[in-house]
């Protein structure tokens, strides 16, 4: 009996041990299922803010590898403009060493002013009839600069066409004058503004100078007399010299001297701000290098003067208004003469520049021209 009681219990224990295992089973699966759904959902949901924040994050970073992307080619951009004007520079740089007009290790030297006559591909006889009035030539030119030093350039770019007839034609006069300032720049009436800043840009990386100057090639100059009123503003670092404006702002398509962007200058019948009449003006070589660092964003307008006017506001500039720069034809400048005023600068206000110019510059040198030995004189 004690035997068979023993297997018994034993088999009884067996049974509960199984029992008490199977029930622990039953138990954990049921535990597993109880906490498996919610954690399967907040899992999810993880999962789910996780790509969000994923594709967020790639979807920053890939807008600023545009922006970055974006900036990185106006740089581009810009330095490529720099190289360009630094190439335009240095050709001409080259083109006064082979014509001989700078002296064999001084190729920086000091120079008083820098006169670039603004010119066209059509305006050949202009040229020459600027040359046989005020514009020294050849052996007095280079005298002029080495003595004096006053540069004198006529300043044009290229044709739309490279390398064309046009652009022949002005190597061709190049050879023989040697008078050219040639620009990396495509000419076009409506392009002035353009071609001011590289005008300036380029004669402040070819020379320096204490004042650089823009006249058209239908005005007559006085050299001496010039000279002698930019001597007095010698001094001063920033300074705008020429005859000071304030016109009407035109917004009537089709008229001369229209403007685009007249909105911009208040309402209807408003004038400009104050600036310097397009036939002739001076700035100082401070703001002659403001202009070449900042050109790619120095706004244009369509009159060349404006532009030139414009880019001057806002900073500490004086502006210098001297009518002896703007005078009339006889008989305004020879009885302006005769008061002790002698004019540095002649043109017709009614044809922006003189009336006929080339029929007429030889006759307006005879009336309005200085002594004939001023210039030899001078002493700036």
């Amino acid at each position: 009996m004690g035997s068979r009681n023993a297997v018994v219990s034993r088999n009884l224990a067996l049974l509960l041990c199984f029992g008490s295992f199977s029930a622990g089973i039953l138990f954990t699966n049921r535990q597993s299922r109880i906490w498996t759904e919610p954690e399967r959902t907040n899992l999810e949901s993880e999962n789910c803010n996780q790509k969000l924040k994923v594709e967020n994050h790639t979807s920053i970073n890939s807008l600023g590898q545009i922006s970055n992307t974006q900036y990185d080619i106006s740089a581009l951009d810009s330095k490529i403009s720099n190289i360009e004007m630094k190439l335009a520079a240095a050709k001409a740089e080259q083109q006064s060493l082979l014509s001989g007009d700078t002296a064999s290790g001084n190729l920086k030297r000091k120079y008083f002013m820098v006169i670039g006559i603004n010119t066209a591909f059509s305006s050949r006889k202009r040229r020459d009839s600027v040359r046989t009035t005020w514009m020294p030539q050849g052996e007095a030119r280079k005298k002029l600069e080495k003595e004096k030093g006053i540069v004198i350039r006529f300043v044009i770019g290229h044709s739309s066409t490279a390398g064309g007839i046009l652009d022949k034609a002005i190597e061709a006069e190049e050879m023989v004058h040697g008078d050219f300032l040639r620009l990396e720049h495509v000419e076009g009436y409506l392009e002035l503004s353009a071609k001011t800043k590289t005008y300036f840009s380029t004669a402040v990386a070819l020379w320096d100078a204490d004042f650089y100057i823009k006249v058209d090639d239908d005005v007559h100059v006085n050299l001496a007399t010039l000279g002698t009123i930019l001597a007095g503003h010698r001094k001063k670092r920033r300074v705008y010299v020429g005859c000071m404006k304030s016109g009407p702002v035109l917004s009537k398509r089709g008229v001369k001297y229209y403007e685009p962007e007249y909105w911009k200058f208040g309402e209807a019948g408003n004038k400009y701000f104050r600036h310097a009449t397009g036939q002739l003006y001076a700035i100082s070589k401070d703001l002659a290098t403001y202009i070449s660092e900042n050109q790619h964003i120095l706004h244009k307008y369509v009159n060349e003067d404006v532009s030139l006017g414009s880019w001057f506001i806002g900073l500490d500039v004086e502006h210098v208004d001297d009518k002896r720069i703007c005078c009339g034809t006889a008989p305004d400048c020879e009885w302006k003469a005769q008061l002790g005023s002698v004019c540095a600068a002649s043109f017709d206000w009614k044809c922006s520049g003189i009336c006929r110019s080339v029929e007429r510059m030889v006759e307006v040198h005879r009336t309005c021209g200085e002594d004939v030995n001023a210039l030899e004189h001078a002493s700036f």
